[in-house]
């Protein structure tokens, strides 16, 4: 029994927390992936509509629509990169599975080698599977 409650285990906790920051970062980001294609896609048409002179293209608001959303992928990106080093320094072993608490029974977490990166170069993919 004791095996089934080792996701419980207090020096776990600072893994879970990057953990969960890491799954919110990745959420932020999709979120904010689709944003960027949506308000890409909303100044195309606005672009296509004002040159077939069906109404007026404000100016201001066309260059500053495509900036804001990349800037926040970028930060977002670097914040997944920055939390998922973090997990690998917190985790036990690569290429195993270490049974965590994301709050709603276990959950697994582990880091494996990325077969396709350079030949050279050890990189490590982060998986958790909730």
């Amino acid at each position: 029994m004791s095996v089934n409650l080792d996701y419980l285990d207090p020096n776990l906790v600072p893994l879970e927390d990057k953990v969960k920051a890491y799954l919110a970062a990745e959420e932020d980001l999709q979120q904010a992936l689709v944003e960027a294609r949506t308000l890409q896609a909303t100044h195309n048409q606005t672009t296509a509509a004002a040159t077939a002179g069906n109404i007026e293209e404000h100016p201001a608001s066309t260059d500053q629509l495509p900036a804001a959303p990349h800037q926040k992928i970028q930060q977002l990106q670097g914040t997944i990169q920055q939390l998922g080093q973090e997990i690998l320094q917190l985790l036990p072993e690569r290429d195993a599975w270490v049974k965590v608490n994301l709050g709603y029974g276990p959950s697994r977490v582990g880091a494996w080698r990325d077969e396709e990166a350079p030949e050279g170069e050890t990189r490590y993919l982060i998986r958790v599977v909730q």
